[in-house]
């Protein structure tokens, strides 16, 4: 779901940032090739291109780099990765999840679930239309369906960090703490830069520990 970090306003912030090799980058070929080098400023160059010409299928390429080196990269890559998730190859569909989104940022939660819904009627195979809806229930308290939607998500994406963690905060709300907690260092294998999950397991193992239930 994408709880613990802000998606919009933060990957436009990062890529102001960037300048030399990212300003050279002009399409998707040249990104891949520069995330490839052994430079940092290269690669960072490069998944801020992939961040702007990426297609779906480079979001695996870009998940290896969430374990570069370099912080700077990791976090891009992580931006690119959102992003990349987000096209859907359709106009009408991305309109549709960017009207749900901007409902969903400012609280009018049964509209955004009404754009998401078009987006998956229209497109069904396009995982980040249940994952928005997700969150969207998720919001909303309907921590059932939500479930249901990151079943869709993992269905169509098994490495959605974000629809990994989402299954761990609806555990938390149901009160199955391991459940929770296999879900968290799931979504933290596939992203490692998550300071918002590892605070979470932290917090389970402290808890299950205190009750007797710690896990081995």
């Amino acid at each position: 779901m994408g709880i613990y970090r802000t998606l919009f306003g933060v990957t436009y912030l990062v890529f102001s940032m960037q300048c030399g090799l990212a300003a050279e980058i002009e399409n998707r070929e040249q990104a891949l090739q520069a995330l490839k080098s052994p430079d940092a400023e290269a690669r960072l160059a490069g998944a801020t291109g992939l961040a702007r010409y990426g297609e779906m299928p480079d979001a695996d390429i870009l998940l290896e780099e969430l374990y570069d080196e370099d912080p700077q990269v990791r976090a891009v890559a992580e931006m690119a990765i959102w992003q990349v998730w987000m096209r859907s190859g359709d106009a009408r569909v991305d309109s549709l999840l960017k009207s749900g989104i901007r409902r969903m940022d400012d609280g009018q939660m049964a509209p955004a679930v009404e754009d998401f819904t078009r987006v998956i009627e229209l497109r069904p195979d396009f995982a980040e239309g249940w994952n928005k809806r997700a969150t969207a229930y998720y919001l909303m308290g309907d921590y059932d369906q939500s479930l249901k939607d990151c079943d869709e998500v993992v269905k169509r994406n098994p490495h959605h960090f974000g629809a990994l963690s989402g299954y761990g905060l609806i555990y938390i709300q149901r009160g199955e703490l391991e459940r929770a907690l296999e879900y968290f260092e799931r979504a933290l294998d596939v992203n490692p830069n998550m300071p918002g999950v590892e605070q979470s397991i932290e917090m389970i193992r402290y808890r299950l520990k205190k009750s007797g239930k710690e896990s081995t």
